[in-house]
């Protein structure tokens, strides 16, 4: 019997913590690392390709224009 522990359909990639936490909980933290790992448009050159460096720090892959913003996910 093979079991394989990770991603799951009602949590993604909050499937990692099995069943601990709860529903609930992994659900929200799925919902935010969705949009923490979502390609966001850059302020400066409008492509699509700023991603999180740390929390609240941003950086377009592009252009290399570095900035702050919230934590998770960007405000526009």
């Amino acid at each position: 019997m093979n079991l394989i522990m990770g991603r799951t359909k009602k949590v993604g990639s909050a499937g990692r913590f099995g069943v601990r936490y709860g529903l609930r909980i992994r659900k929200k933290v799925n919902e935010i690392e969705q949009k923490q790992k979502k390609k966001y448009e850059c302020s400066a050159c409008h492509a699509p390709r700023v991603i999180r460096i740390a929390s609240g720090i941003w950086q377009c892959k592009k252009c290399n224009h570095k900035f702050a913003n919230k934590a998770y996910f960007l405000e526009e």
